[in-house]
C-alpha cells in the first residue's frame, strides 16, 4: 500500500487589528393604561443603576410608543410617567445580543389605583468590535490593515485573525472550506461563496472584512471552517461627499534564484497601481452612492524549483516561472430610497472586468542539469467579465429591529479563456491550444424576518437559488500533444437549491443561547458531451438539516464560557467536477471528477473570553470531524511519466486544535496583540479508483500529524495622526495533499500619517520585509517524489495617498 500525506485541514493563528468600537442598543416599547389605551406625551427616563446617574430622556408620541437609542451595555432603571399616573420604575439590563428589541408594554395605573409593580426587562445589543461577545463574529477595518494598504483584498487578509494564505487561498483555522460573501451575498466575484479572484480584487474597494468562524443557520449550510463576508464601501453622509485614492508600489526588487539557462527573464520591479473613487449624494428621501477601483499589477506569480525523482531511479530537475499582468476594474453604483419611515427600497449594479496574462516558462534538465531534455513555454490570455444586479425591500414595522426584508440578485459571469503550450523537445516542436467558454447565471431570491423579544429575538426566512454554467473547451492538440484528442468538449452544469431556516437568540443577565435549523434541498445536474471518452453525466441531490447552537455563560463582567455545535456541507465547485483536463505545469494535469460527492462536517468549540481594563484573552478548544473529505489525489498511470491531479473523497477525517488571543494595551501609543494556534490532524485510511486517462487504483493509510502556528502585531499610535503597524507571522511545518510544507516566517511593516486637517492620508508599507517567505514542500506521490522550492514574488513597498471631501 502506497503511503501518502494530506492536507488535514491546518489550523491557523489569531490576530487582532483594530480597537473596540462603542456599543449602543435601540430599544422601544409601548406606553397604555390598565384598559390597553395608548398614552401620548408619557416622560421616559433612563437612568444608571449605581448611580441613579442620568442616560436618556424620551417621550411617547400619539400612538404611546417611544424608542431610545445609543445606549451602553449596563444595568439601569427606567422611570415612566404621564399626568394623572403614577410614576413607573423597572428595572432594565442591556445585554449584548440584539441591536434592537421590543419590551413589554408598560401599563400605567392611575393615581387613585395604589398597585405598585417592578419588573425587569433584558434589552440586548450587538457588540461590534474584533471579537465580541457573541464570540463568533469578528470585524476588521481595512483601513486599519496599514502593513498591507494598497494591495488586493487576498494580501489584506495576510495578517487578520485566524486567517492564513496558502498557495493563493485563505484558510480559517487551516481550512480552505471558507465561504467568501461580498456584503453578504455570494458573488460570482468569488466563485458563489468559493475564493477564487481574492487576489485581483482591490482592497480600495473594501470597507471591513468579517470573520464567522461559528456561523448561524441564517447563512448558507457550505463552508465548514467559515465564513469570511467582505463589505463594501458605502457613504450615507448628507450632501455630496467621497474619497479619491491613488497607490503604487513595486515588487520582486530583486532576483532571489536566478533562472535555470534557456528561458526567458524573470519579471523584477515589478509595478503596482491602484486608483480608487467613492462617490456619495444624499438629500432629502435619496441617497446615491459610487464605487470605482482599478488594479493594475506585474507579479512574478510563480518561480518554483522542484527535482522529481520516480521509483525507476529517473531524476528530472525543472523550474516552472510565471510571469503575471492583471488588471481588475471594479464599480458598484445604486442608491437608496427612503419611502417612508417604514420602507426604503435599494437598487444597486456592479460591474467586474478582470484581465490575466501569464507568460510562462519551464525548462526539464536531466539530474545533473547537463542536458536539457525540453522546454515547455506558454501563454494564457484571461478575460472575466462579471454583471451584477440587486434589488431590495425592508419593511420597519413600528417596533425598534422588527424587521421584513426581501432581496432578489441576477448574476452574469463570463470567463473567456486561451492558452497556448509550445513544447521544444530535441527532435520536434509542438503547439496545444485551448478556448474556454463558460456564461454563467445565477437567479436569488431571499425574503427575512427579525422579530424582537423580550429576551432576544426570533429570525427565519427562506431563499432560493438557480445557477446554471454552460462550459465549451475547444481544444487543437499538436504535435507530441500528450492530452488525449478528445479533451475538449460541452458540459452544462445545472445547481437548484430552495433553503428555509429559523433561528432563535435568548438572553439574560447570566446565560446566552442561540438555536437554529437550515434545511437544504439541492438538486446537481451536470450533463456531459456524450462522446467523451471517460466520464458521463452525473449529478446528486439530497434534502438535509443543518443545526447550530450555541451557549454562553457569563460567569461575571470579565468571564465568559461559550459552547458552539454546528453542522455544514462543501459541495464541489462546478471546476472541481469540470472534465477537461488543464495543465498545471508541463508534466501535472489536472481534471475534475463529476462523480465528486459533498463532503458533511460537524463542528464542536468550547470557548473562554477574560476581559480587563486594558485588553483580554480569549482561548477555544475546538473540534471538526468530516465524512466523504475532498482531497485532491495525485498518481502516474502505468506506462506513462505524467501526473494526474483528480479529486476525490476520501474517508473521514478530524481536525483537533486549540487558538488563543491576548490583545493588551500597554500606553496610549502602543498596543499588542498575540496570537497562536495549536492542533493535531489525522485522516483515515482509503482507496479510491481514478477513472482519468484510465482507472487507476489509490490507496494511503492513515496520516496524522501535529502543527502550530502564531502573529504577533504591534500598533504604535503616535501624536499628530501618525501609526505604524509591524506584524510577524510564523507558520509551522505542515501537511499538505500528499507531503509536507516547511516552516515559514515573514514580517510587515507599515506607515500611516494623517495630513491636512485629517481629510487626507499617507501611507507606505512593505510586506515580506526580509524577503524570508518561500514556500518550500517535500511531495510523495504514487509512483513518484518531489521536493520544491517557490521563490515567487513576496517582497512589495507601496506608497499611497487618500483625500476625503
Amino acid at each position: 500500500m502506497n503511503r501518502s500525506k494530506f492536507l488535514l485541514f491546518p489550523t491557523v493563528a489569531i490576530s487582532s487589528m483594530i480597537t473596540a468600537q462603542v456599543t449602543s442598543v435601540t430599544f422601544s416599547g409601548k406606553v397604555t393604561n390598565k384598559d390597553k389605551e395608548a398614552l401620548p406625551y408619557a416622560n421616559l427616563i433612563l437612568k444608571k443603576e449605581k448611580d441613579t446617574a442620568f442616560v436618556a430622556g424620551t417621550i411617547t408620541n400619539e400612538e404611546g410608543r417611544f424608542s431610545i437609542a445609543g445606549v451602553k451595555p449596563d444595568h439601569y432603571f427606567l422611570e415612566t410617567s404621564v399626568a394623572g399616573y403614577d410614576v413607573y420604575r423597572q428595572s432594565v439590563f442591556i445585554g449584548s445580543l440584539s441591536e434592537f428589541l421590543e419590551i413589554p408594554t408598560i401599563e400605567l395605573n392611575r393615581k387613585q389605583e395604589k398597585e405598585t409593580k417592578i419588573e425587569e426587562v433584558v434589552v440586548s445589543a450587538s457588540k461590534k468590535n474584533e471579537l465580541d461577545n457573541k464570540l463568533d463574529k469578528k470585524t476588521y477595518s481595512v483601513a486599519d490593515n496599514i502593513s498591507q494598504s494598497g494591495g488586493s483584498v487576498l494580501q489584506s487578509m495576510q495578517n487578520l485573525p485566524g486567517i492564513t494564505v496558502q498557495d493563493g487561498k485563505v484558510q480559517l483555522r487551516g481550512n480552505d472550506k471558507v465561504t467568501v460573501l461580498i456584503d453578504g451575498k455570494q458573488t460570482a466575484l468569488t466563485g458563489f461563496g468559493s475564493q477564487t479572484g481574492l487576489d485581483n480584487i482591490p482592497s480600495s474597494a473594501i470597507d471591513k472584512i468579517e470573520i464567522i468562524n461559528n456561523p448561524s443557520s441564517k447563512y448558507d449550510a457550505n463552508g465548514n471552517a467559515g465564513i469570511i463576508n467582505i463589505i463594501m464601501k458605502k457613504n450615507k453622509q448628507n450632501g455630496w461627499n467621497g474619497k479619491v485614492g491613488f497607490t503604487t508600489g513595486l515588487g520582486s526588487l530583486w532576483v532571489r534564484k536566478e533562472n535555470l539557462p534557456t528561458i526567458r527573464p524573470q519579471y523584477t520591479l515589478t509595478p503596482k497601481i491602484n486608483p480608487s473613487l467613492s462617490l456619495n449624494y444624499r438629500k432629502n428621501k435619496v441617497n446615491l452612492f459610487l464605487q470605482a477601483d482599478n488594479l493594475y499589477t506585474e507579479t512574478l506569480n510563480k518561480n518554483e524549483f522542484v527535482t522529481r525523482t520516480y521509483d525507476d531511479g529517473t531524476v528530472i530537475n525543472s523550474q516552472l516561472k510565471r510571469n503575471r499582468n492583471t488588471n481588475f476594474f471594479t464599480t458598484k453604483a445604486g442608491l437608496d430610497w427612503n419611502i417612508d419611515e417604514h420602507n426604503t427600497l435599494t437598487v444597486s449594479g456592479m460591474y467586474g472586468s478582470e484581465k490575466i496574462i501569464d507568460r510562462g516558462d519551464q525548462p526539464f534538465f536531466n539530474g545533473d542539469q547537463s542536458q536539457r531534455l525540453r522546454l515547455w513555454q506558454f501563454l494564457e490570455d484571461e478575460l472575466k467579465t462579471t454583471i451584477m444586479g440587486s434589488a431590495s425591500y425592508q419593511h420597519k414595522f413600528k417596533e425598534a429591529g422588527h424587521l421584513l426584508n426581501v432581496g432578489f440578485n441576477y448574476t452574469f459571469h463570463r470567463e473567456d479563456e486561451k492558452y497556448f503550450y509550445d513544447n521544444y523537445l530535441p527532435a520536434s516542436t509542438g503547439t496545444d491550444a485551448f478556448k474556454l467558454l463558460s456564461d454563467e447565471q445565477v437567479y436569488d431570491f431571499n425574503v427575512d424576518y427579525i422579530k424582537p423579544l423580550k429576551y432576544g429575538r426570533i429570525e427565519t426566512g427562506i431563499k432560493l437559488r438557480s445557477r446554471s454554467i454552460p462550459t465549451n473547451m475547444n481544444f487543437i492538440p499538436g504535435a507530441n500533444s500528450v492530452l488525449d484528442v478528445s479533451a475538449g468538449g460541452k458540459a452544462d452544469y445545472k445547481e437548484f437549491i430552495p433553503a428555509v431556516y429559523g433561528n432563535y437568540i435568548f438572553e439574560n443577565e447570566k446565560w446566552e443561547a442561540e438555536l437554529g435549523l437550515r434545511l437544504e434541498y439541492v438538486k446537481i445536474e451536470y450533463d456531459v458531451n456524450p462522446n467523451h471518452p471517460t466520464y458521463k453525466s452525473d449529478g446528486y441531490n439530497y434534502t438535509q438539516p443543518f443545526p447550530n447552537f450555541r451557549l454562553a455563560y457569563k460567569l461575571n463582567d470579565r468571564n465568559k464560557f461559550s459552547v458552539f455545535y454546528n453542522r455544514r456541507v462543501d459541495r464541489p465547485n462546478e471546476v472541481d467536477i469540470r472534465i477537461f483536463p488543464k495543465y498545471d505545469d508541463a508534466e501535472i494535469i489536472k481534471v475534475g471528477n463529476p462523480a465528486l460527492r459533498p463532503q458533511f462536517t460537524n463542528s464542536i468549540e468550547l470557548g473562554y473570553k477574560y476581559n480587563w481594563d486594558n485588553g483580554y484573552l480569549y482561548s477555544a478548544l475546538y473540534h471538526r470531524f468530516a465524512n466523504g473529505t475532498i482531497t485532491r489525489i495525485s498518481s502516474i498511470v502505468p506506462g506513462s511519466n505524467l501526473i494526474y491531479a483528480i479529486f476525490q473523497n476520501a474517508d473521514k477525517s478530524y481536525n483537533t486544535g486549540l487558538e488563543a488571543i491576548w490583545n493588551q494595551k500597554v500606553s496610549d501609543v502602543y498596543s499588542f496583540n498575540i496570537n497562536g494556534n495549536i492542533y493535531r490532524n489525522q485522516i483515515n485510511a482509503f482507496t479510491v479508483q481514478n477513472l482519468y486517462p484510465e482507472p487507476n487504483t489509490f490507496s494511503a493509510d492513515r496520516q496524522t500529524a501535529v502543527s502550530g502556528n502564531i502573529k504577533l502585531n504591534n500598533i504604535f499610535r503616535f501624536s499628530k495622526g501618525l501609526n505604524l503597524q509591524a506584524t510577524a507571522v510564523y507558520l509551522a511545518p505542515d501537511v499538505i495533499p500528499q507531503g509536507k510544507i516547511k516552516a515559514r516566517f515573514t514580517m510587515d511593516i507599515g506607515l500611516k500619517k494623517a495630513i491636512q486637517k485629517g481629510k487626507g492620508e499617507l501611507f507606505l508599507n512593505a510586506s515580506d520585509l526580509l524577503n524570508t517567505m518561500v514556500i518550500k514542500k517535500n511531495i510523495q506521490g504514487m509512483g513518484f517524489a518531489y521536493t520544491s522550492n517557490d521563490y515567487y514574488e513576496t517582497q512589495v513597498v507601496r506608497l499611497g495617498y487618500s483625500y476625503k471631501f
